[in-house]
């Protein structure tokens, strides 16, 4: 049996808009994107983004409240 998503539709939608996003040149982190996208697997549109061929860096940081996660962005020479 194949592994269907029947959310794909949503997911390549979601890839379009982290994308036009990042390449504003802005960072975004995992509750970033799940404000502004409703995404709540970055690093999976992160992954599928890479696997189009985008080079995206990704860096951790260390928030207010001690937690560290993962911020992504585009290299400004990729960024439009």
């Amino acid at each position: 049996m194949a592994n269907v998503n029947l959310n794909e539709n949503e997911c390549q939608s979601q890839k379009k808009q982290i994308l036009d996003y990042l390449n504003t040149g802005k960072s975004l982190t995992q509750m970033e994107a799940l404000n502004l996208f409703g995404c709540f697997r970055l690093a999976s549109r992160i992954c599928e983004l890479r696997d189009d061929g985008w080079v995206i860096k990704s860096e951790s940081i260390k928030l207010n409240n001690g937690k560290i996660v993962s911020s992504y962005r585009l290299p400004l020479e990729n960024a439009k």
